[in-house]
């Protein structure tokens, strides 16, 4: 793969957004790390520049376009053209479906869809004028199943996935792949947040569920991410990458 394309990454700072960034790095990208915690932004490209890289940390809130907008020209300023882009932020909660307010509804879907939505939106012009670029969207296994007690995150992450195959077929012919990768059990900070919490099952329990029989990490959901993001994934787009230890869905 061609070293120094500029790669944007939000939610960079934690888990799989994090590992992905480090990865990003090794292959010769560099790397803007977007994150709400923009001191968790600039931990992680601190470290990418101290092990040889080119990176930078931006705070910045995707639900809010001005400032995403303000984020995606100070990445063009600091490191030039955006050529790939990961959405990897995201939030998760769990409630009874009676129990979702209309407030909590909105901010979900703000969140991971239309950050997502913002973010491509902004970065797309970059790559059609270069005829060349990769998007890869993370959404989630809760997506392609349902999960109870969590409509309103399995559906923000299916919108996710529609809209990956909508923009992989719109900008195909000018060079740009869009794919999508809807982790499962994976091994992240937020996960045994959720299994601290009671509302997910322990990393035992899970691996009894998984044929390979153990969680998966972040760096295999940032190695899946990499190689859709090559150009030698360039006749893959529209696709929905399942890096689950062979779960079925």
């Amino acid at each position: 793969m061609r070293a120094n394309r500029v790669a944007v990454v939000t939610g960079g700072a934690s888990g799989m957004g994090e590992e992905t960034c480090y990865e990003l790095a090794r292959r010769g990208h560099s790397v803007a790390v977007l994150d709400l915690n923009g001191q968790q932004a600039d931990r992680v490209s601190v470290r990418i520049i101290d092990e040889g890289g080119s990176a930078v940390g931006i705070g910045v809130d995707v639900t809010h376009r001005p400032a995403v907008e303000s984020a995606f020209e100070r990445v063009r300023q600091a490191l030039g053209p955006v050529a790939v882009l990961v959405t990897s932020a995201g939030k998760v909660a769990f409630a009874k479906f009676e129990d979702i307010t209309a407030d909590a509804w909105r901010d979900m879907l703000d969140v991971n869809l239309t950050g997502t939505f913002h973010c491509c939106q902004v970065a797309l012009p970059d790559m059609v004028a270069a005829r060349w670029g990769r998007i890869v969207m993370i959404s989630s296994s809760s997506a392609q199943r349902g999960s109870p007690y969590m409509a309103h995150y399995a559906v923000s992450k299916g919108a996710v996935i529609t809209l990956t195959k909508s923009l992989a077929a719109e900008y195909a012919r000018k060079g740009i792949t869009v794919n999508n990768i809807p982790p499962s059990s994976i091994d992240t900070p937020m996960a045994r947040r959720s299994q601290s919490e009671g509302t997910l099952y322990s990393p035992e329990e899970l691996a009894k569920r998984i044929p390979m029989g153990h969680m998966g990490t972040s760096a295999d959901i940032a190695a899946a991410v990499c190689f859709l993001c090559s150009d030698e994934a360039g006749f893959i787009t529209g696709q929905v990458l399942g890096v689950n230890g062979g779960a079925v869905m």
